[in-house]
């Protein structure tokens, strides 16, 4: 009843974010993780973040520049399982501690890099920091979107509704044209996942093959991790039911502010309800819902944006006339997916998330009584909890070299299966999510090489016509299956026989009336790997439906990232780690629980949630008990960055964004600016207390010439910076070294034409990733599926007429009963 990666020795060389927080991941699950930290220290250990990111760890000095410190650092690479480094490409073969060499030590070492821009790459030395990323990638423009919307803005066609003018009130983000700049670093936390799916999936690639190997991802793959739904491109978006209003800048996104000034998000705008509900004095909490065809409901196409505008104001006109618990209360009972919009430390204060575990108390020596990010998945056979505090600079350097002293190289097994082509070859998993979170996760599991037959009802086809879902669903087989007809729930327990992993983000309550929940199955098949995703935390909220909008409300994502603590509105990025984040989390638990069934046969059940990911989104904060906060960088209202240093600007055509880290970084920055003889600017502590007056100053400079010039001037004097790209996925999925790396990836679809889609998200070097196809459509491998479980044409042709199962194509209506 240990961690699952107890045992599991790492050494964890990086710094920033990403490396930290997928070192922290494996420490939470029992790892026993040495951060090894050059003299001095860590120099990111400034970050509060660090309280979160470096717990359950020790810490060592080691200068690997030095002899002595460096042999030590071998020693205890031998017996290590897993390394995590973020050095820059070319650093650690000048260090000696490169994976070439290492692995010479260490057949069995698994070896995570993660880079800027990828090993290799032609950007693979410009400045890596998340602003610079998200601007040389142009994801500060999708922050909002496109006017036009993704697919058109991809297929390089006009906004479909030039004439609709919408008020920038009406839209989240700041009343302002340009590129937004978030709080969120989604690069790094795209990194983040990425590596935590590649170290785990590569340990147990090496419980089979015996070897270790090298693990590499990047910002660049984080900030693609990020974008996936809006960097995807198709040949015919004219398809029925694929494009719609969603992705689009223009689009309101159901943010209202209630009565008090409190903000709520009600995804997605329910007019009917809302209009109901604040139709009196009093609101009404459980209005009559039920009308079939409900002229009010918003569709899927991006003809809505019409109707959105017409109630935009009527919405935020009655969402006015009450308070938002009000609100949040009443869409409870009716079941509306609607949460209030509250900052990271608010939601660290919540008793919910301390009583369920997500959120986790802790006493730090320098801070005293924290909260901070707590458990994000659970395995039922291998409980385990976050570690203790962050270490102090080598606290523990003496005790880690007493035991590289004595290390002994790590013990080779006998192999398996020395041919293992893919992590998860030859595993079977039965997919039965809906939308976002749960199916994201099982296509990551289908890139390592698992088989994945998606399970879809009867009339799943129309939500998998919507361009959002072909971003989840690809490399999978799709049965459709009416699980309320009992042969239909034969042929299920067949494919489970079959199976080794179940995977679905239903209610678990509707999984029970199934019994297709955890403890029905297992009692058919009892080394069963059961993962089931969920919306919130468990308790009060477990039943209500949510997703990645109410976990960013619940979170403090939406009022980090719009800058609300500044004056500014709620921020839903396009680009975010809700549902997505809760799939990279569900595919972790996977793996691990497949590596823990490996070695001891038995199963287990992984579980997980959109909050989970979230709160992981906004590690970064931490909070005392009752919710009040430290110090900590926040971006402006108007959402142009942190401070003006590290921000976007506005020149005369374009934008640029800056990082001034270090004191060189400023000298060459004021010099170009011609403010370097400003007293007021002369040091940190003098910027700090004129930040607004740099800003100013700087944006005015800047908007003196173009971003392309300024650009020059600072790149060639030193000064990390970089041109907001408005082009980068315009040429995305024409870039031959990104198709050359598989990261991104192209198929014919029957539906759409060409698509183009991000590809591999992590590499793995001896046993890699594999995309197994595009898409699927509901219900196109039914009947190959049921032949290959020996049903025959006349058998599978009655099913199929009395409606156990489905083919491929908008289903037929069942006949009317006779009155």
């Amino acid at each position: 009843m240990a961690g699952v990666l107890q045992g599991v020795r790492v050494l964890d060389l990086s710094w920033g974010i990403a490396g930290p927080m997928a070192a922290m991941l494996m420490a939470d699950h029992g790892a026993d993780v040495t951060k090894i930290e050059p003299p001095g220290g860590d120099p990111f250990r400034d970050q509060l973040g660090y309280k979160v990111w470096q717990r359950g760890k020790r810490s060592a000095v080691l200068d690997l520049k030095n002899e002595a410190d460096k042999q030590a650092f071998l020693a205890l690479v031998k017996a290590a399982d897993v390394l995590v480094e973020s050095y820059t490409p070319g650093v650690t073969e000048r260090l000696g501690i490169d994976y070439a060499t290492l692995e010479k030590l260490n057949p069995r070492l698994v070896y995570c890099s993660i880079t800027g821009y990828g090993r290799g790459t032609q950007d693979e030395d410009r400045p890596a920091y998340d602003a610079l990323v998200a601007a040389r990638t142009g994801l500060h423009w999708e922050q909002r979107g496109w006017p036009e919307g993704a697919l058109n803005h991809l297929a390089g066609r006009d906004d479909p509704f030039p004439d609709l003018d919408i008020p920038y009130d009406w839209l989240q983000g700041a009343a302002r044209p340009g590129p937004l700049f978030p709080s969120s670093h989604w690069p790094s936390l795209g990194a983040f996942f990425s590596a935590s799916v590649g170290i785990n999936a590569a340990l147990r690639a090496r419980e089979h093959t015996g070897r270790g190997q090298h693990v590499e991802t990047s910002l660049l793959q984080g900030a693609m991790a990020g974008a996936a739904g809006v960097w995807m491109r198709a040949e015919n978006i004219d398809a029925p039911g694929f494009d719609s209003w969603i992705l689009g800048s223009k689009a309101p996104k159901g943010q209202f502010r209630a009565a008090d000034g409190e903000w709520i998000h009600n995804w997605v705008p329910n007019p009917r309800f809302i209009m109901s509900a604040s139709a009196g004095d009093q609101l009404d909490a459980s209005p009559d819902l039920t009308v079939q065809n409900d002229p009010d409901r918003f569709g899927t196409g991006p003809e809505e944006l019409l109707v959105m505008a017409h109630y935009q104001p009527i919405l935020a006109e009655a969402i006015a006339k009450f308070p938002a618990k009000d609100w949040v209360e009443a869409a409870a009972k009716a079941e509306m997916t609607m949460q209030n919009v509250r900052s990271a430390e608010a939601s660290l204060a919540d008793p919910l998330f301390l009583a369920d575990g997500c959120v986790v108390e802790t006493t730090d020596p320098e801070l005293g009584k924290l909260r901070t990010v707590g458990q994000t998945y659970r395995l039922s056979a291998n409980p385990s909890k976050p570690g203790s505090h962050a270490p102090r600079v080598g606290e523990h350097t003496e005790q880690v070299r007493a035991e590289a002293a004595k290390a002994q190289a790590a013990t080779t097994k006998n192999a398996k299966n020395p041919k293992l082509k893919a992590p998860l070859e030859g595993i079977v998993v039965l997919d039965l999510g809906l939308a976002i979170a749960g199916p994201f996760g099982t296509q990551l599991l289908s890139d390592l090489g698992a088989t994945v037959i998606k399970i879809n009802g009867l009339y799943d086809m129309f939500w998998h016509r919507v361009h959002i879902a072909y971003m989840a669903n690809r490399g999978k087989r799709s049965i459709t299956l009416n699980l309320k007809d009992p042969r239909a729930m034969e042929i299920f327990h067949k494919l489970l026989a079959k199976a080794d992993v179940v995977h679905h983000n239903m209610r678990y309550d509707a999984a029970e009336r199934l019994k297709i929940d955890y403890e029905s199955l297992k009692q058919l098949k009892p080394d069963l790997i059961y993962c089931h995703t969920r919306g919130f935390e468990t308790g009060e909220r477990a039943g209500l439906p949510g997703n990645d909008q109410t976990g960013a409300c619940l979170s403090g994502i939406q009022y980090e990232d719009g800058g609300m603590h500044d004056g500014g509105k709620p921020l839903w990025s396009l680009t975010s780690f809700g549902d997505t984040g809760n799939g990279f989390l569900s595919a972790v638990g996977v793996i691990q629980a497949l590596y823990h069934r490996d070695r001891t046969g038995e199963g287990q059940m992984v579980d997980t949630s959109i909050i989970n990911a979230a709160l992981l989104n906004t590690s970064y904060a931490v909070a005392r008990p009752d919710g009040s906060g430290f110090d900590r960088p926040k971006i402006d209202g108007q959402q142009y960055g942190y401070s003006a240093g590290h921000r976007l600007y506005e020149t005369k055509q374009g934008w640029l964004c800056l990082v001034a880290a270090k004191p060189a970084h400023w000298d060459a920055l004021l010099k170009i600016a011609d403010l370097a003889g400003d007293a007021r600017f002369a040091t940190d502590e003098a910027r700090a207390r004129h930040d607004a007056e740099l800003a100013a100053a700087l944006a005015g400079r800047f908007a003196s010439d173009e971003a392309k010039q300024w650009f020059a001037k600072l790149d060639a004097a030193g000064v990390p910076a970089e041109i907001v790209s408005e082009d980068f996925s315009l040429k995305l999925h024409e870039n031959a070294e990104f198709q050359k790396r598989r990261w991104v990836t192209s198929y014919a679809h029957p539906h759409v034409g060409k698509l183009d889609q991000i590809g591999l998200l992590v590499d793995l070097s001896d046993t890699p990733g594999v995309i197994q196809g595009r898409p699927m459509i509901v219900g196109e491998h039914t009947q190959q599926i049921l032949a290959e479980l020996g049903y025959d044409e006349a058998q599978i042709k009655l099913l199929e007429e009395q409606f156990a199962i489905g083919f491929a194509g908008m289903p037929r209506m069942p006949p009317r009963k006779a009155a």
